[in-house]
């Protein structure tokens, strides 16, 4: 533990370096922090008998990661209200369907058509269907597009997602890992999970009053402590139900967003957003191994293809099923594109199933290519919409004029 400050420090003055190189190139920051992460991991060597490889600080660094998701998260959820979300419930639920319905099958038949056997591409069905929670939070706050229409039903697919990994993980740790699984204890997970998210959402439109009076607080020290205990409470809570902390975060946002004390929340968590968010990134970084990479390339190069067109099918079958315009569907399958934390729990599953080796080192790749690719792909949505409506012209005005922007 010697050096465990001295790491931390050296960790944060490499992300410094990432975030101000992206600036001066004007690229997305999320690539940068990951390439640092791995490119001093554990997996390095030594540099001037100096360990840059966070052997000691790991554990630290992944747990201020983990905080990073769930102040991104929180953040989100504190954008919107519940009666926004509400409002749009049913849409909400039909575009969830479709976009699992459709990210799945392709996932499944990529594993078959790859000839993996039956386990691994379940497994392979997983990594290739989950979207990243961190990512896509970070990308439409950076991008500023919290308030856009297409924004409501990307925040529904990320918890409709979520209700669908609890089931998927319960199923898959028992064919797995030889455990026994219930369709009993699958169907009481379930409805738990789903009890409780319902729980939070009404919780927001019933207890504004009670809670803009608990929250009228003078010292900005007790204001932050109550907010501080609400949050990782509840996503704590969450967590031991078998939902993802990330949308226990996500929701307490969502029911702190019907108060008053909105904007002050906002403002005190803005800092702790952008500083754990950017480490969980770097975290992630570290956890790939970049020498274990080169045998699951072409194969992660296929699942890249095919989870581009199965998002961009899904998110103009979910977005035009909410009404929402062509561009904006689009939109919802560029933004949430991006693979990270799931992906990577499903692989570590499979590594303790004792199954195919190469499932890792693709999953790495695959995340990493979804993570460099999602955002840069979402900041360029004018373009692609553009080049797909002169393709499949939804806009034949627009089809026919010259890219402006």
């Amino acid at each position: 533990m010697d050096h465990i400050i001295l790491e931390v420090g050296l960790a944060i003055a490499l992300i410094a370096v990432a975030g101000l190189l992206s600036a001066k190139i004007r690229f997305s920051v999320i690539p940068f922090y990951i390439l640092i992460g791995m490119a001093v991991g554990p997996h390095s060597v030594e540099f001037w008998h100096f360990d840059f490889r966070f052997i000691e600080s790991a554990p630290l660094i992944e747990f201020m990661g983990r905080l990073g998701v769930l102040f991104l998260l929180f953040y989100l959820g504190l954008e919107f209200s519940v009666g926004r979300l509400i409002k749009s419930g049913r849409s909400i639920a039909v575009g969830g369907t479709i976009y699992i319905a459709i990210n799945f099958t392709l996932g499944l038949l990529f594993g078959w058509l790859s000839g993996f056997p039956f386990q691994e591409t379940l497994v392979i069905a997983g990594i290739t269907t989950i979207s990243s929670s961190a990512i896509v939070a970070k990308v439409l706050v950076d991008l500023k597009r919290t308030a856009n229409p297409e924004t409501e039903m990307i925040l529904g697919i990320i918890m409709f997602e979520d209700v669908f990994l609890a089931v998927y993980i319960s199923i898959l740790s028992g064919l797995i890992l030889s455990g026994s699984t219930s369709i009993g204890g699958i169907l009481l997970s379930t409805v738990i999970a789903l009890v409780f998210m319902l729980a939070l959402l009404t919780l927001g439109r019933k207890a504004a009053p009670m809670l803009n009076k608990l929250l009228n607080i003078r010292s900005n020290e007790l204001f932050a402590l109550v907010i501080f205990a609400g949050l990782f409470l509840v996503a704590g809570l969450s967590e031991t139900i078998h939902v993802a902390e990330a949308i226990g975060a996500l929701l307490f946002g969502l029911v702190l967003a019907e108060t008053e004390h909105m904007k002050r929340i906002e403002k005190l968590i803005l800092p702790f957003r952008d500083f754990f968010g950017a480490v969980f990134f770097f975290s992630f970084g570290l956890t790939i191994d970049p020498t274990a990479l080169g045998g699951a390339v072409w194969l992660s190069l296929a699942a890249v293809a095919v989870t581009l067109i199965g998002n961009l099918t899904a998110g103009m079958l979910a977005g035009r099923s909410a009404g929402l315009s062509p561009k904006a569907s689009v939109n919802i399958g560029l933004t949430i594109v991006s693979r990270g934390e799931f992906s990577i729990i499903m692989a570590n599953m499979a590594k303790a199933g004792a199954l195919m080796a190469v499932i890792q080192p693709f999953a790495a790749l695959y995340v990493l290519i979804l993570a460099i690719l999602g955002p840069l792909l979402t900041k360029e949505n004018k373009l692609i919409y553009y080049l797909l409506n002169r393709l499949f012209r939804w806009d034949r005005k627009q089809a026919s004029t010259s890219h402006s922007k």
